[in-house]
């Protein structure tokens, strides 16, 4: 990579990471809210829904104002929105208060991967790197973020540790003003086009509708189908995980030091961790490969998974923790593919409204896989859910084998 192209995936990894640190903070929080509110677990659920719905509704403006205004303001926003929010948080007097609080969460986190995605699209010139060292970030956050929490919970109150974690918010604000970069830089090398960047932005109700027409040609109109069945897929396998693993006679709770441990929490972050793999090898691929065909792969893999995961759970220990770790890897796996493509089937100046479609699909119309998940467990099974699962991956592998067809 060159300078410029280092001094955005910098920036991009370090907001990524920060984005799903807070996101995957809130879960370890509730547990304690449940108990300083006196609140029943619907309550919560709810407050808690809120703003992680407007974290993937608020993607779609997100990707005009990136359009608009270019990614870093939009960064710098999302970096101060998510610290100001936990600030509120560790002052919070009521659970209507948390709720504020989260929905300022929502509203800041929304708009980063639709601005931080455009800019590298348009600023990187190797994407698939750019999108791989990007993924791996957002992995560790992912991962290391719930730890982070648990392990402050230990020597502080809840309020101080919200406040606390403000504190990376501020810093990487700081290190993002002093950072200097052309967003894009690559735009003309890679897209063959014009570096006005800006030439199609949006800037009414009636170009969002037109441009929205444009975007949506038969190409990207598949690549947003395939976004959205990898949401559901995502949020349908990893929201009852913990709960599925923990029901197993081989992950039963263990007392030490006079404290439950869980294992099947470890084997859950595990699997997450395993995702940085993914993560790397998906973005690498993407620079050696048609990133439609990468997409086919990787789903039918993620169909075969599911398929075999509650057999090798009942398989014994080996076959489960081998299962999990493939699970991982191709979960993120296919990430980086699908944001690659997203920039093929794309102009420049419309590349921050496609991913504000993207991650509409992604997180928005993904969230309905933890509704779905939770009703098929209800009424059925979990072989069941997984059986489902299946069909999504297949579908979207079905649908990216088209797109290979269509594009030779």
């Amino acid at each position: 990579m060159n300078e410029n192209d280092r001094s955005i995936v910098g920036v991009a990894m370090l907001a990524h990471a920060m984005v799903h640190t807070y996101e995957l903070s809130i879960p370890i929080l509730v547990t304690v809210w449940l108990d300083a509110f006196s609140v029943t677990p619907a309550t919560i659920g709810l407050v808690v829904s809120m703003g992680y719905a407007l974290f993937g509704l608020g993607a779609l403006p997100g990707g005009i104002l990136a359009d608009t205004y270019g990614s870093r303001p939009l960064i710098i926003a999302c970096l101060v929105g998510m610290g100001a929010s936990f600030l509120l948080l560790s002052v919070a007097p009521s659970v209507g208060f948390v709720a504020v609080a989260l929905l300022v969460w929502g509203a800041a986190a929304s708009v980063y991967h639709p601005s931080g995605l455009s800019l590298i699209s348009k600023g990187v010139s190797q994407r698939g790197t750019a999108f791989a060292y990007h993924g791996m970030a957002g992995n560790l956050g992912i991962a290391l973020g719930p730890l982070a929490t648990a392990l402050l919970l230990l020597a502080f109150d809840w309020r101080q540790v919200t406040a606390l974690l403000a504190v990376p918010a501020g810093i990487a604000v700081l290190l993002s003003l002093t950072v200097e970069f052309d967003e894009t830089a690559s735009v003309e090398a890679t897209d063959g086009g014009t570096t006005d960047s800006k030439a199609d932005t949006v800037s009414s109700l009636s170009e969002l509708v037109s441009e929205s027409k444009r975007l949506f040609t038969a190409g990207f109109a598949a690549v947003f189908a395939i976004v959205m069945l990898s949401g559901l897929y995502y949020r349908g396998t990893l929201t009852f995980l913990p709960d599925l693993l923990a029901e197993l006679p081989m992950f039963d709770p263990v007392a030490l030091g006079g404290r439950t441990l869980e294992p099947s929490r470890y084997l859950y972050a595990g699997l997450l961790v395993v995702g940085i793999a993914g993560q790397y090898v998906g973005g690498k691929l993407t620079d050696r490969m048609e990133t439609e065909r990468g997409i086919a792969l990787g789903f039918a893999g993620l169909a075969v998974v599911a398929v075999l995961f509650v057999p090798a759970s009942n398989a014994g220990l080996v076959a489960l923790l081998s299962i999990s770790a493939v699970l991982g890897f191709l979960l993120f796996l296919v990430q980086p593919f699908y944001q690659a493509t997203v920039a093929e089937y794309t102009p420049a100046g419309l590349r921050g409204l496609s991913y504000g479609y993207t991650y509409l699909g992604v997180f928005g119309v993904g969230a309905l896989g933890a509704a779905m998940a939770g009703v098929i467990l209800t009424y059925a099974s979990s072989g069941g859910l997984f059986l489902v699962l299946a069909a999504i991956a297949a579908t979207a592998a079905l649908l990216a084998g088209n797109l290979v067809r269509t594009r030779a």
